[in-house]
């Protein structure tokens, strides 16, 4: 009887630890699922909210093409980004690299009458050695990235307003215009060109050693150094890269509007950096990647876009850029502080 009665106490124990591990392993289920995929949600109960509120303007095809195809040199500058970030490097000269690009092709092709490929050509050139001279200052002569990037970028934002007196260049090759805005299925070549290059940065940091390398980089110099990675060439190979991919971005966005205006970058960098960190929250939280910047840069643009059809004015993008890149950091640390706890 006692020996019974010991064995149904075991199994009731039993039972009871399995139906706790269960609970247990669909809850950290459910919390993983939302860890990864909760901005996708979030995207569609704003997309839901929106139609409620403008059901005449919001939820249109015309307003979701517009969405789509207007975004496309955000996506890419936010992808160019991602490179020198998983090195642990912040770029804040971006928005100068991408403002730049538009100028010189404008300044050579429009001032000086160079075919529009030879003046795209230089302009991608120009992105290289200018992301080349970021990485001098930066692995070089160990300029932290911050300073040394945010004093190249206003040296490059004052060269553009030299180069275009101050003016929108106007007038920019139709080669170039067809090249960024053709139509395919409704929606622009630039929009294409943006998701390949999505695909391509995915690839590169998931599935090739150089990615795994830049983030291993990122997370520890001195330990990657001593586990014998060429720590100083991969910085500078993401500061490189980085430029040229956003140079792209500019290359398009001059295509896109048909003008070069020397204004434009400022207002792509604080996006960019919301883009790249909201996107860090997402499918591999606590790690940039391409498909979560994806994501994350057609949310914010899909909630400003609702407001503005409310009839908010501009500012609002500042306050809901500025309030989301503050909210995806600190999920971010909180993510990291979560995992180093387990």
């Amino acid at each position: 009887m006692h020996e019974d009665r010991e064995h149904v106490g075991a199994t009731e124990q039993t039972v009871t630890e399995s139906k706790a591990l269960r609970t247990t392993r669909g809850t950290t289920s459910i919390a993983g699922f939302l860890e990864r995929y909760g901005i996708l949600v979030a995207w569609l109960v704003v997309i839901v909210v929106f139609s409620i509120l403008a059901p005449t303007t919001f939820p249109t095809v015309a307003n979701f093409d517009t969405i789509a195809s207007t975004q496309a040199v955000l996506l890419i500058m936010t992808l160019g980004l991602l490179l020198p970030l998983a090195a642990g490097e912040f770029d804040l000269s971006v928005g100068a690299t991408m403002g730049f690009a538009p100028i010189v092709v404008g300044y050579l092709n429009v001032f000086h009458h160079w075919p529009i490929v030879p003046a795209v050509a230089v302009a991608l050139l120009a992105g290289i050695g200018f992301g080349a001279f970021n990485a001098l200052l930066i692995v070089r002569l160990g300029v932290p990235s911050l300073i040394a990037t945010l004093g190249s970028g206003t040296l490059l934002t004052g060269l553009g307003y030299g180069l275009s007196n101050s003016e929108t260049i106007g007038g920019i090759s139709n080669g170039l215009i067809n090249f960024a805005t053709w139509p395919i299925g409704g929606l622009p070549l630039s929009f294409l060109y943006a998701i390949a290059i999505t695909v391509l940065i995915w690839y590169v940091l998931e599935h090739t050693p150089f990615g795994r390398y830049l983030f291993f980089v990122g997370e520890g110099r001195e330990v990657a150094r001593l586990a014998g990675l060429p720590v100083n060439p991969l910085r500078t190979i993401s500061l490189i890269s980085g430029a040229f991919v956003v140079t792209v971005a500019g290359v398009l966005q001059a295509g896109t509007v048909g003008a070069a205006d020397p204004t434009v970058g400022v207002s792509y960098l604080l996006p960019t950096f919301a883009g790249a960190f909201l996107g860090a929250t997402a499918i591999r939280p606590g790690r940039f990647n391409a498909w979560g910047s994806l994501i994350a840069v057609y949310f914010l643009v899909t909630g400003i876009t609702g407001l503005e059809l409310l009839g908010y004015s501009g500012w609002v993008q500042q306050i809901f850029y500025g309030g989301v890149l503050i909210i995806a950091v600190a999920l971010g640390r909180i993510t990291q502080n979560r995992r180093a706890v387990q």
